[in-house]
């Protein structure tokens, strides 16, 4: 079996998420192959891959643009694998927060939909299975106006504002989770 693990990424947690799914995937017996879209100007062996994942973060409201445009432009191939899309986002770390009011955490669940939602409307491209994945606060790599509004929205969703350090919210077991489900759907198929 062999998986394709297709990403973008800014501040690198979509990399580390990819990497995430590729170790697993390796684990069981796959062979997969990590493609960083962000410049990505190769070709794709397509009938080479039983599966496929697609790793984006969100920002500004929005999944990066060079992957919005590599979904749109390779949409059929990923739905003949059945592509399951890991969608970063730091309201996803609102959800988890079991110490935030529930409203809080229900309008944090709306927002993260509502961005995985607005990725298909501009992709074309309904993944065959979707994970929000909580993201990270990188401080260290936001230049100082990006920091100051990371600063803000982390205010205002009840995320940490110390910029002297990161943080990572992601949740590695319910990734592997998810990875593991798809790769079992995959070898099944």
């Amino acid at each position: 079996m062999r998986a394709a693990v297709f990403y973008a990424t800014r501040e690198g947690q979509a990399r580390r998420v990819a990497e995430r799914v590729g170790t697993v995937l390796r684990a069981h017996r796959f062979e997969v192959d990590l493609f960083d879209v962000r410049g990505f100007h190769g070709t794709i062996s397509w009938e080479a891959y039983n599966t496929a994942f697609v790793v984006a973060s969100v920002h500004v409201g929005h999944h990066e643009l060079e992957m919005r445009r590599f979904v749109r432009r390779y949409r059929d191939r990923l739905q003949t694998l059945s592509a399951a899309f890991l969608s970063l986002t730091l309201s996803q770390a609102s959800v988890q927060d079991t110490t935030a009011p529930l409203q809080k955490r229900d309008e944090a669940r709306a927002d993260v939909m509502r961005m995985i939602d607005v990725f298909a409307t501009e992709t074309g491209w309904l993944p065959a299975r979707s994970l929000p994945v909580a993201g990270a606060l990188a401080y260290s790599q936001y230049n100082f106006l990006v920091r100051l509004v990371m600063r803000l929205i982390a205010r205002k969703a009840g995320a940490p504002t110390d910029t002297s350090r990161d943080y990572e919210f992601t949740d590695w077991p319910a990734v592997d989770t998810f990875v593991l489900a798809h790769a079992a759907v995959a070898r099944a198929g």
